[in-house]
């Protein structure tokens, strides 16, 4: 079924305007990654600051080497492997390419979505779209439309209604821009299941808070909802103060996937309840919980 708002959006985006839309992993901000002043508006309604590069979102494999210098080999084969599906490559632009995009790097981040309304979009405005998450920078990220319009107001022209989002947190990042390949952000594609398809892979997940950051998602502080989040161990709780105890396996669920899925929601419930704080048990420390770990150890990052 045709979303009814689809072609007023995919108008929007062809117009230089603003549009949050869903995929598998969050809501989006959207705009014509080859127009500009279209991105540089993303980066005023979200506070984004110029370091920060954003994702660009294709329809196919094909969009995605039209808008790289160099595609590489395993970029190839990961695209033939988790695309559409929560995985950005970062490869070489071509200079079509605006540079607030990549934050003035040689590089781009491109991914295709997994969600049949965020292919549709793309199709229909006839352009790739740069859509870093659609909320205020380092905020929480938004897994519904009503996530969006809460955090954003008005400063989206216009926000597709797709329902929650499945995955639930952002894509893994790989960049393949040099040898070896670099995991800049784990996400629920694994550095486990990207080995299996490519070979070895390095891990760098911090990036200087001075200089362009080679990926989204790479501050210290981020994905934060406004009430305090603590992680802890053993149940070693506040004790002061209101608070929630989130534990995996109980108040969360058990299995990594699941509890993705449920993070940022559940985040963001607590988030209106008025509590003083938030403690989320720490996850385990296995390889199928980097993605969570991930977003709980910044979100529980003070200021």
């Amino acid at each position: 079924m045709i979303h009814p708002q689809l072609e007023q959006a995919a108008s929007l985006i062809r117009a230089g305007r603003l549009v949050a839309f869903p995929t598998e992993t969050v809501y989006g901000l959207g705009a014509n990654a080859l127009d500009e002043p279209a991105v540089r508006r993303i980066f005023e309604a979200k506070r984004r600051p110029p370091a920060s590069p954003v994702i660009v979102h294709v329809a196919s494999i094909e969009m995605a080497r039209s808008l790289a210098s160099h595609w590489p080999d395993p970029a190839q084969r990961l695209a033939e492997r988790f695309w559409p599906g929560p995985l950005t490559l970062v490869v070489p632009k071509r200079s079509s390419i605006p540079a607030i995009v990549t934050a003035g790097l040689p590089t781009v981040g491109l991914r295709m979505p997994a969600h049949p309304l965020a292919l549709a979009l793309i199709e229909s405005s006839g352009c790739p779209i740069a859509a870093p998450s659609a909320n205020r920078f380092t905020e929480l990220s938004p897994t519904s439309a009503e996530h969006v319009r809460k955090s954003l107001g008005d400063a989206v022209d216009l926000v597709l209604d797709g329902g929650s989002t499945p995955v639930g947190i952002e894509s893994t990042v790989l960049s393949l821009a040099g040898s070896p390949p670099v995991l800049l952000r784990p996400g629920m594609i694994t550095r486990e299941e990207i080995e299996a398809v490519i070979g070895p892979v390095e891990v760098r997940t911090s990036a200087s808070t001075d200089s362009a950051h080679p990926a989204p998602g790479m501050h210290a502080r981020h994905y934060c909802p406004r009430t305090p989040l603590l992680l802890v161990r053993h149940g070693a709780l506040p004790q002061h103060g209101r608070g929630i105890y989130l534990r995996h396996g109980e108040t969360m669920p058990g299995e990594p996937r699941h509890y993705a899925a449920a993070l940022y929601a559940t985040l963001h419930r607590c988030d209106e309840q008025g509590y003083d704080w938030i403690a989320v048990e720490e996850p385990p420390d296995l390889p199928d919980w980097a993605a969570v770990r991930d977003r709980l150890r910044r979100a529980a990052s003070r200021p």
